[in-house]
């Protein structure tokens, strides 16, 4: 179960949506905004849906086939691994956000899941309000979501996948498995921060202790 749930992670969906349609998407910071931006919104809608309901499947099937909760949580937290690291990409893979928040949804009841998700939005909002505000910009180049990265929505999603864990065990103490597993999704959310293509940011002169930091606080390397 574990194993199946993250070839389906890994499955290079949005990959080859891209090389269907002539598109490099791995060129950019986000294979999702790649394609929302290259591809058209109906394509990246797709690809944030196909992401998201991996997380969602594996939570699902392993309870629907009777295995214990631990294991139903581990094939959850495979998928969204497959997702970061792929094998069919050479382990190039996404950030793992919405996967993670979907799985998290689906393995969670809904009281424990609140607080981690309102943080998690008050970040998208912070960032995305004022700019759907903004005259500047018809609705068309609006959501593109081009301009700057934004700063509070990966702040948000560290802050808000770290209260995921906090939450259940607050709500539901003797669920320890549970609380275990979300705890190894923030984990691994922060390790795929502070390492992917780190290589490529290691120049002559520049301040490791601050790379580190910034990957870790924005999910980028320099602000």
């Amino acid at each position: 179960m574990v194993v199946g749930a993250y070839l389906l992670g890994a499955a290079p969906v949005l990959y080859l949506i891209g090389r269907l349609r002539g598109l490099r998407l791995q060129q950019g910071e986000d294979m999702h905004i790649s394609l929302w931006q290259k591809g058209g919104r109906v394509w990246g809608a797709i690809a944030v849906l196909w992401d998201m309901s991996k997380g969602v499947i594996a939570v699902v099937v392993a309870r629907a086939l009777g295995f214990d909760l631990l294991v139903v949580g581990l094939a959850g937290l495979a998928a969204v691994v497959g997702q970061m690291w792929p094998a069919f990409l050479k382990g190039l893979g996404e950030k793992g956000n919405s996967t993670g928040l979907a799985m998290a949804f689906a393995l969670t009841p809904t009281w424990a899941f609140v607080p981690g998700l309102a943080v998690i939005a008050s970040g998208f909002f912070i960032r995305t309000v004022p700019r759907f505000l903004s005259r500047r910009q018809s609705l068309g180049q609006k959501l593109k979501f081009g301009g700057p990265p934004s700063l509070s929505l990966p702040l948000g999603m560290l802050v808000g996948f770290a209260l995921l864990p906090i939450g259940h065990w607050l709500f539901y103490p003797d669920e320890v498995r549970v609380v275990g597993v979300l705890g190894c999704l923030w984990g691994a959310i922060v390790l795929r921060r502070l390492t992917a293509e780190l290589g490529a940011d290691l120049k002559p002169g520049v301040d490791l202790k601050r790379v580190l930091l910034n990957r870790f606080l924005f999910d980028r390397s320099f602000l």
